[in-house]
């Protein structure tokens, strides 16, 4: 006979599996072999079906892998794992803490180890048949070692933080802890830009010529405080390109990828960094933080209730209580919950968008080069151009690039700009 919570877990568990799925197969039956009318002057046929292709192919590994990662947890779950394994650190007998970051520790070697062959499938297989790979088996198994040092460095630290909280200053744990996560979630925003990213890349300033003076003057239009602008060889690892703005202060950078830079004119990298500014100007980078901080409150509230509940124990078989234990259980239980809260996050990050979108058409009054560069954007990234409108409200943080292409070409249309 199941325990109620365990009931109430496993429904929640199978109810996002299910929900995901049927996004993925609504997705794919959108798929239709006309090439949208906006694409025709830049896609072919060939690449087109290579598109489409792409989103099956991943689509399935995704069922694949995600099925296997469900079926391993149910094992591990009904197989008594969490209490073999508490018992196991135990009896080390090192104080709660440290038991905890085992406990935590083995946990997250165990999901990064089953994780890793699908990881390098989907890199040097998928990604490798449809010209996207550039990565080496050596930087592959790099960006692995670094990834697993800044766990330690900088996981360890946040997590014994947290269990330190919860062991030791009771009823009040959760605001200390909210306080502690806050500072440190704005800590390593400040210094990833600077620390942390470029152990992963290369930023190189970038050099002087006609796209550089466009962009420093397109910031000086807007009043945007831009010192430099950062080229970052994302053409180590793949041919895909993007841009981003990231850091405050004088850690602010604006980045583009190599990738990037090769594929477009300067009038369109020029609209796709409007965009980026446009966030920036538009305040949803301070809007994303409050935002952060505020879902990291409710969520250490929600844990102060739930890291000593009995019910969550006895659900894993668990007989004896403690931190750690309340911590990982409590992760399970409010996964299909964040899921849920992701719906929200994701419409306010399509608004988000939509308003950097619109900033860069008026700031820019070129409508027709933002249109060009997320066309060449698409194509060269083999993006779906049909998504459902179920699979884009579960799963997408930006609109679809026919509406982002449309609402360029309307304005370019109405005859607002040059």
């Amino acid at each position: 006979m199941l325990h109620p919570m365990s009931l109430i877990i496993l429904l929640a568990l199978f109810a996002e599996f299910f929900l995901h799925t049927l996004a993925d197969i609504l997705n794919l039956k959108a798929l239709h072999d006309e090439l949208p009318a906006a694409f025709k002057d830049i896609y072919d046929e060939d690449r087109y079906r290579t598109s489409q292709e792409y989103l099956r192919v991943n689509t399935r590994f995704e069922w694949i892998s995600s099925g296997f990662s469900l079926f391993i947890f149910l094992l591990f779950w009904f197989g008594k794992g969490f209490p073999f394994l508490d018992q196991w650190v135990r009896s080390f007998q090192q104080g709660p803490i440290l038991t905890g970051l085992l406990f935590i520790g083995v946990l997250a070697a165990l999901k990064g180890l089953l994780s890793l062959p699908f990881r390098m499938y989907g890199t040097f297989v998928i990604e490798e048949r449809f010209g996207f790979n550039r990565t080496t088996w050596r930087v592959f198994l790099l960006d692995m070692l670094k990834g697993i040092f800044l766990g330690i460095a900088i996981g360890a630290p946040l997590v014994a933080g947290i269990l330190a909280f919860f062991q030791y200053a009771e009823s009040y744990a959760w605001i200390y802890c909210w306080i502690a996560v806050t500072l440190f979630m704005l800590g390593i925003t400040y210094v990833a830009p600077t620390w942390i990213m470029p152990l992963f890349n290369t930023f190189t300033p970038l050099d002087p010529g006609e796209l550089r003076s466009a962009i420093l003057s397109y910031a000086r239009s807007i009043d945007f405080p831009l010192e430099n602008i950062y080229v970052m060889d994302g053409s180590k690892r793949s041919g895909k390109s993007n841009a981003f703005f990231t850091g405050f202060g004088k850690h602010r950078r604006v980045v583009l990828f190599d990738t990037l830079i090769e594929q477009h004119s300067v009038p369109e990298l020029v609209a796709v960094l409007a965009h980026e500014m446009g966030h920036y100007k538009e305040r949803h980078v301070l809007k994303t933080v409050l935002l952060g901080i505020l879902q990291t409150g409710v969520l250490l509230f929600l844990l102060s209730f739930f890291i000593s509940y009995q019910g969550l124990f006895d659900a894993f078989y668990m007989s004896q209580k403690s931190d750690y234990g309340g911590l990982v259980f409590f992760a399970i239980l409010y996964a299909p919950l964040d899921l849920m809260i992701g719906l929200f996050v994701k419409a306010w990050s399509r608004k988000n968008e939509r308003e950097a979108d619109r900033f860069a058409i008026q700031t820019i009054q070129d409508p027709h080069s933002l249109a060009a560069a997320l066309k060449k954007l698409s194509v060269h990234n083999l993006s779906n151009l049909l998504p459902h409108p179920f699979y884009v409200f579960l799963n997408y943080s930006h609109p679809p690039v026919l509406e982002r292409i449309q609402t360029a070409l309307t304005a370019q249309k109405q005859g607002a700009f040059p």
